[in-house]
């Protein structure tokens, strides 16, 4: 089956027929490439999806997603984003597999076939070319032979006549014989350039014809391969992510299967436990005895009456009607009073943990600070060491402030757990009328609370405080001991420690590590019981051991 021996007479219709297929192949581009733009807008609208249904950070619906079924929504969005991520790895790789390699090959296609019909043109005009050669040595001939008969005739009509002279009939026969051999020269070159003709005829339609169609054919059968080539490049492009997304869908599987509505449940009683007791029976008021009626501590009008009601923590809080107190509406206070005992518990406890955490990095930047000055009072040309008194000062006070806070709050919750002793009722009222009238701050809050023996003041919290910080102070450079060593370390870069306090170290080397970056960039290592010293944190590779005292962790 040859195009060159089936079609050797087709030529147009190759011409065309190999045109479609480029049209073909170029159309199967344009699909695919609207496919990459279809698969490019919807992982974009999966993602813009995940993103809106997300919950915003410190707002109360960050908060809400602490209910498993919540989690697991969050994590349906998560796996959803990651979902999307593979339909944008299935339009690059459509666009890098497919379309640019097609596109390509598309012109070079072009130009092969531009190529192949250029040959067989060249071919067509060649053997157009000996055919009007053949034709116009043939109609030569043919009026060379009609010129020699004609020649003939006279010479015969010529040599009859008895009036014609000798040499008229001379000049006859002479003119006759020139013809006849003229017809012969045309007769001779007309066959010449037949038998040339035949050749070149039997040379285009057995050889070059075919050897041209030969090539378009095998030209248009790889376009055929490399389409198909493409179709399963497609397909494989699908099915390389589907683990992955797969692996997605079991995620939300497993999210879903995660729920835990008991878990959920009590969260809810977590987040809403007032920690009161029901009301009891409100008792019987006998109005049948006028004089001896009066007024019982559990009725509805006693609870409206008073300002406050009476709630016991630890006991049964008798016949108090807690859901029919209308809840204040106005700032909170800054012990959180208007809220339950249970919920104002939570947020006790919840501010006394964030200034422990306050506390604790004004601490770690006071240790910097000491750590830096001490390398100032050591080496002079880094710096001037009177320079961060006023900073280390500053860092000093509001550590104390810090801390007033946290007991004054940690008094509070003391009170709130039962640990500290409730005041009577009239200190209780006197307490809400000097509030309303005199809204707290800060000091006075502080100075208002009693401590667990009664004896807490506001001076003596702060000498005790000052010799807090003054014990802290002198722990710093109490260096009569050698340090342990917390970890290894090992030199990144060669560093040659000239200043005082610093230790040179060699690339490579490894040393121990007996104190830890406190924030200003140096690292305290140690090569042998004689050397030690101070060298850039950015300079080695720090390596602490867990179990020793005093390291720590990371995240």
């Amino acid at each position: 089956m040859s195009w060159g021996t089936e079609l050797w007479d087709q030529f147009d219709n190759l011409e065309k027929h190999t045109q479609w297929g480029i049209d073909i192949l170029e159309k199967y581009i344009k699909f695919v490439k609207e496919r990459t733009e279809i698969e490019l807008s919807y992982a974009k609208q999966l993602r813009n999806l995940s993103k809106k249904y997300q919950p915003k950070k410190n707002s109360k619906e960050e908060e809400e997603y602490k209910y498993t079924s919540c989690k697991a929504f969050i994590s349906t969005l998560n796996e959803m984003n990651d979902y999307a991520g593979q339909h944008e790895v299935i339009s690059e790789n459509m666009a890098s597999q497919i379309i640019v390699d097609l596109a390509r090959y598309v012109q070079e296609l072009k130009q092969e076939r531009k190529s192949n019909f250029h040959d067989g043109r060249k071919a067509q005009q060649h053997i157009e070319t000996c055919w009007k050669q053949l034709e116009s040595s043939k109609r030569r001939f043919e009026r060379d032979c009609k010129e020699a008969d004609r020649a003939q005739q006279y010479f015969e009509k010529m040599d009859a006549d008895i009036n014609v002279t000798k040499a008229d009939v001379e000049k006859a026969r002479q003119q006759a014989q020139i013809r006849h051999q003229m017809a012969e020269d045309s007769k001779a070159d007309y066959s010449s350039i037949l038998q040339k003709f035949n050749h070149e005829q039997h040379e285009y339609y057995h050889t070059h014809i075919p050897n041209i169609f030969q090539k378009i054919q095998e030209m248009e059968e790889r376009r055929i391969v490399r389409m198909g080539e493409s179709m399963k490049t497609y397909a494989e492009v699908d099915r390389q992510v589907i683990p992955i997304i797969g692996k997605c869908l079991d995620g939300i599987v497993k999210a879903a299967e995660s729920i835990d509505q008991k878990n959920d449940s009590q969260l809810v009683i977590e987040a809403y436990k007032s920690g009161f007791e029901p009301p009891g029976d409100i008792e019987f008021e006998d109005y049948t005895q006028p004089m001896k009626r009066t007024v019982s501590d559990n009725s509805l009008s006693n609870s409206r009456g008073e300002g406050k009601p009476d709630l016991k923590f630890g006991g049964k809080s008798k016949g108090k009607l807690w859901p029919f107190i209308k809840k204040n509406k106005g700032a909170t206070p800054e012990d959180f009073s208007n809220l339950p005992p249970e919920q104002r518990r939570k947020k006790l406890q919840q501010k006394v943990d964030e200034l422990n955490k306050e506390i604790q990095k004004e601490m770690d930047q006071r240790d910097a600070i000491t750590k830096m000055k001490d390398v100032y009072l050591k080496n002079p040309q880094m710096g001037d060491p009177a320079s961060l008194d006023h900073k280390l000062a500053e860092v000093s006070q509001n550590i104390e402030k810090l801390r007033l806070e946290t007991q004054k709050f940690e008094a509070w919750l003391a009170e709130v757990e039962g640990r500290l002793p409730a005041r009577n009722e009239q200190a209780r009222r006197q307490s809400g009328l000097y509030d309303s009238q005199n809204p707290p701050t800060v000091n006075n809050c502080a100075q208002d609370r009693e401590s667990p023996d009664g004896s807490y003041t506001e001076e003596q919290n702060q000498e005790s405080e000052v010799k807090v910080l003054a014990t802290d102070f002198d722990d710093e450079f109490d260096d009569e001991e050698p340090l342990p060593a917390i970890g290894t370390c090992k030199a990144l870069y060669t560093f040659e420690g000239q200043n005082e306090g610093t230790i040179s170290v060699v690339e490579g080397e490894t040393l121990y590590v007996i104190e830890e970056d406190k924030g200003d960039g140096w690292t305290r290592i140690r090569r042998n019981e004689d050397e030690e010293g101070y060298v850039p944190t950015s300079y080695v590779e720090v390596c602490l051991d867990k179990n020793a005292k005093g390291a720590k962790t990371y995240i």
